[in-house]
């Protein structure tokens, strides 16, 4: 299992999802995905594609603008 990093910080829409995707894409089974971010609409984007794509969001954070979603492949 591997946790791959994603980091979009100060990229905006639809630059986050676009990479996002992509590491999706690469990942097997059980791998984690790390996204991290700091434009807001994104931070509502990234989880519903999860959703719509039937994987598991482990988690959201968000400290002084920046967040954090945990995703399960």
């Amino acid at each position: 299992m591997a946790e791959i990093k994603v980091d979009c910080t100060g990229e905006i829409c639809p630059v986050p999802l676009v990479e996002t995707r992509k590491a999706l894409r690469k990942a097997k089974e059980g791998d984690i995905i790390e996204v991290v971010g700091t434009h807001p609409a994104s931070k509502k984007e990234i989880p519903m594609a999860v959703k719509a794509l039937g994987l598991e969001l482990m988690g959201l954070q968000e400290k002084d603008g920046v967040w954090k979603i945990k995703i399960r492949r």
